[in-house]
């Protein structure tokens, strides 16, 4: 317990940095991780159910329709390791198809919705064992010593990869393949590059979850950090961005206000807008490139008939 309650102590000091340190940039940034606590993790999986969000129903009929390739490629008495884990709804498809995996090792920043997942897969799955740890998959930590070094198989669905910016990429690849070791595996999920008024839908649908999503980002700020957002005078946006080959989501100041965080005042003119998140792209050759570039090789690539989005089975060398 002593650990969880470290661990949150940690993520909201990080909070507060980031905050504050990205306000203050000329173009004004918060990284993604943080539109995931709890309410942000209840809204996202609100999102993949929307018709526009075509990701989380492609990835999943993949998972399903390449359950046995996927089964033999992790082999028997498999350690999964997931990052961003979430509700963890595709896992129960790959935890289901495995032969006897041995762990379940759950990686998220928002923690008390880690422990939600941790206890409805210690339900599904009775003879598994599971252990989640409360982190930011995205910044530099080990696995505990008394998880098993054999057998692990990272497991990353969803086109997170795509928050990242290249070097971002590059890192976390490199750490992946660090926590699985010599001859560990992963299977990582990217959106690829289509239509792009497909993408935009998806980022902005005619229900406005997706802008919900992001306008809760300023009220976990003033919840937690004593801020002053008035979420009406914000805006969601989603853009396509060709030289990043990424959509980004912004929120949109619709006049000029001063806010105020943390006791910082910070000035907003009219149009001013937070970058929030950006979901780059992503062609097979690509992502390839990046994941030979990380120390991985491609053992397997899965899509579906449109190719819309790619499931890539890697093994570290």
């Amino acid at each position: 317990m002593l650990e969880f309650v470290d661990a949150k102590t940690r993520q909201r000091d990080a909070f507060r940095t980031d905050v504050l340190t990205g306000l203050a940039r000329p173009q004004r940034t918060l990284p993604a991780r943080w539109l995931y606590d709890d309410r942000g993790c209840e809204l996202f999986e609100a999102i993949t159910q929307l018709d526009e969000y075509y990701p989380t129903r492609t990835e999943t009929a993949i998972l399903s329709d390449n359950a046995r390739q996927i089964a033999n490629l992790c082999g028997r008495g498999a350690i999964l390791l997931e990052y961003g884990a979430g509700a963890g709804v595709k896992t129960e498809i790959v935890l289901g198809t495995l032969e006897a995996p041995a762990l379940y090792v759950p990686i998220d920043i928002a923690a008390d919705f880690l422990e939600q997942t941790a206890t409805r897969m210690r339900d599904r799955f009775p003879r598994l064992h599971v252990h989640p740890i409360a982190t930011d998959f995205t910044s530099d930590f080990d696995i505990p010593a008394h998880v098993p070094a054999k057998h692990r198989v990272a497991f990353f669905p969803g086109s997170t990869i795509g928050n990242l910016d290249t070097a971002e990429a590059l890192a976390f690849l490199q750490r992946m393949r660090r926590h699985v070791g010599p001859g560990g595996l992963a299977m990582i999920g990217a959106d690829l590059k289509k239509y792009i008024p497909t993408l935009i839908a998806a980022y902005d649908d005619r229900d406005g979850v997706t802008a919900e999503f992001n306008l809760n980002l300023l009220a976990r700020i003033n919840r937690e950090l004593s801020g002053n957002f008035a979420l009406a005078r914000f805006a969601h946006e989603a853009r396509w961005n060709e030289a990043e080959s990424a959509i980004e989501m912004h929120l949109v100041s619709l006049a000029e206000q001063n806010v105020t965080v943390a006791g910082h005042s910070f000035a907003f003119n009219d149009g001013e807008t937070i970058h929030t998140e950006s979901s780059r792209k992503y062609s097979i050759d690509s992502f390839s490139e990046l994941a030979i570039e990380s120390g991985w090789q491609v053992s397997a690539t899965w899509t579906d008939a449109d190719q819309r989005f790619a499931l890539f089975g890697l093994s570290a060398v």
